[in-house]
């Protein structure tokens, strides 16, 4: 082997041992043993070698780290010979050395985690060097003797192991690699550590391929979530999240199989959450509100409480909450629990979207398998998702405004025209009154408009209204829209209206509902022409009101119309917005008629 010299120093030295051991060989005969170990036992050797470094780089990057680390200690053990290996990560948050799998995975016996000062796998660490323990009996810095003695183990091997950070987010994990063996004072040679260094290296190959494919995952991920809104704001009726939610949840299956998915948002005075949207839609109560400090769950997400950690039934991080036994959570209260078991959910995970470092909306996601953990790519992608639909929510609100941006408009126009008319007419001072009456509606519904832009950034502050008042003034409104767009042969009537009808609510909110109901019911009218009246009542603790049409609704839609699927956006933002009042909708079509009923909670004259 002519390419591969023995250094002719070495060979000297190795004469001169042997002699030492009472076997005398010329210098040429010291040389053909060495060509023969050469040619036969290095060869063997190190082709064996080179097939276990090819194992372990060939281990499935599928796979978690913890995993990966799991079938590199496997491989190690059986490689050298070994009793059994063991992996501890430096975690220096909490100055301690983790337990990160190993082989056999003992798990009953071995301590999550054990001090970072005064221990073989600190002193690893520190050192960057390999550390050897005869006998581990002798060792002053391994602590839990009998425990490694009941499985005959008497020496170890601790090398270090270290994985270089992949990019700015990431950090370099450092830690050690503990082989033990069944000899005692066993006698560990250089080239048996240099060995297992050398396969530990491999690991940090392994580890970076896998994290260049979630890296590439990451970015398909969130191109396909971009490309699935983009494709339905692309569409003329506006952005739905409902629609949303069936587009891209498809595309997260392969991190989490969902069951259910949900966005809530934090109101200003951060006392209360509100269900914006959820998948699928027939499971939620949109537009439900929740008390933040009723609730631990909602507290640890929206108000970042900690503490912070692995915990026997959830991991809370600052970034995610993880909740992998919700029967035995303590975040949950014992009715959300009932039902996480009736629908037989064994993981909740909640992730806090921020805006300036606050909390204003956040996700949740519930799933019948049981995870245990999730990496930090998949808590981008789900932090990613979330940050999309916050933008969809938003974009969904200003298609909400600017559908009833409509009435208000028309009507403010056509009482401005009336206006301008008895100018005109020179007839100002006889008709002062009904001059007066037009201006207020002008300036109510300017007002209203300029309202309706500002719910974008808060929804003002709930008050207590006579919903029948507000049916009154939102009849008469539509009435002048119709005149404006020209609806002829409709015939209107004012029913039984009992008031007062005292509600609590955001007035916009009933405003928006009562315009959309009217409209709706307005649009419905046949070409020809019909009736369309109003009627409010109490009914035991609800107020109600009601409006009917001319016309009726095929039998199998009655259930979508209920849902707000009807075409267009009224009855899809009316029925969230009777949710979010703790209201409820019913409806009724035959005989040629169909009437919408709209029922909120009744506030009791002495309350008001």
């Amino acid at each position: 082997m002519d390419h591969f010299k023995i250094d002719q120093k070495l060979l000297a030295s190795i004469m001169v041992d042997l002699k030492a051991k009472g076997c005398t060989l010329s210098f040429e005969e010291v040389t053909k043993v060495v060509d023969l170990i050469t040619e036969e036992v290095i060869y063997r050797y190190v082709d064996h070698l080179i097939s276990q470094v090819e194992t372990i780089m060939e281990i499935n990057p599928h796979l978690n780290e913890k995993e990966i680390l799991e079938t590199v200690a496997k491989n190690v053990v059986e490689y050298l010979g070994a009793e059994a290996a063991s992996i501890r990560i430096y975690d220096p948050g909490r100055e301690e050395m983790i337990s990160f799998g190993s082989y056999p995975p003992r798990t009953e016996d071995r301590e999550e985690a054990i001090p970072f000062e005064d221990t073989i796998a600190g002193e690893v660490v520190k050192s960057h060097q390999p550390y050897f323990v005869p006998n581990i009996l002798y060792e002053e810095k391994y602590k839990n003797k009998e425990k490694v003695q009941k499985y005959g183990i008497h020496s170890m091997l601790a090398v270090p192991i270290s994985i270089p950070r992949f990019s700015l987010k990431d950090v370099d994990m450092e830690g050690s690699f503990q082989i033990y063996y069944q000899e005692v004072d066993k006698v560990f040679t250089p080239l048996e550590a240099k060995i297992a260094e050398m396969l530990s290296r491999r690991v940090s190959y392994v580890i970076a391929r896998k994290r260049i494919m979630n890296l590439q995952k990451l970015n398909v991920t969130k191109d396909k979530i971009v490309e699935q809104i983009f494709l339905k704001l692309g569409k003329r009726e506006g952005i739905k999240m409902r629609e949303v939610f069936n587009l891209v949840i498809p595309e997260l299956v392969d991190i989490m199989r969902i069951q259910r998915c949900s966005l809530f948002s934090v109101s200003e005075d951060r006392q209360h959450v509100v269900l914006e949207a959820g998948f699928p839609e027939i499971h939620h109560g949109i537009g439900k509100a929740f008390s933040a400090k009723d609730e631990p769950y909602i507290d640890a997400v929206v108000n970042q409480t900690g503490p912070f950690g692995e915990f026997e039934n959830e991991k809370i991080f600052p970034s995610y909450i993880l909740i992998h036994n919700p029967q035995g959570s303590h975040l949950l209260p014992p009715d959300l629990k009932r039902f996480l078991e009736i629908q037989q959910i064994h993981s909740v995970l909640y992730i806090p979207l921020k805006v300036n470092e606050v909390v204003n909306y956040f996700l949740v996601f519930d799933a019948q398998a049981h995870h245990k953990r999730f990496i930090d790519e998949e808590i981008e992608i789900f932090i990613f998702f979330g940050k999309e639909l916050m933008k969809g929510l938003r974009l969904e609100k200003m298609d909400d405004i600017l559908h009833d941006f409509k009435n208000p408009a028309i009507a403010a126009a056509g009482f401005a025209k009336r206006v301008q008319k008895i100018m005109e007419e020179g007839s100002l001072l006889s008709k002062k009154e009904k001059v007066v009456q037009a201006l207020d509606i002008i300036l109510k519904e300017t007002s209203r408009i300029q309202e309706l832009a500002l719910t974008l950034h808060g929804e003002g502050r709930e008050e207590i209204v006579d919903l029948t008042e507000k049916l009154k003034q939102r009849f008469l409104i539509n009435e002048e829209a119709m005149k404006e767009l020209k609806r002829e042969n409709v015939h209107l009537m004012e029913d039984n209206l009992e008031s007062p009808l005292l509600i609590r609510c955001y007035p916009l909110h009933i405003e928006r509902v009562l315009d959309n109901l009217l409209n709706n019911a307005t649009n419905a009218l046949p070409e020809e022409g019909g009736y369309l009246s109003i009627r409010s009542y109490q009914k035991e603790s609800w107020a109600v009101a009601e409006v009917t049409n001319t016309g009726e609704i095929r039998e199998e839609d009655k259930d979508r119309y209920l849902l707000g699927e009807g075409r267009g956006r009224g009855l899809h933002i009316t029925t969230r917005l009777v949710k979010q009042m703790k209201g409820k909708m019913e409806m009724e079509s035959g005989e040629g008629q169909t009437t919408f009923r709209v029922m909120l909670p009744l506030i009791m004259k002495e309350e008001g």
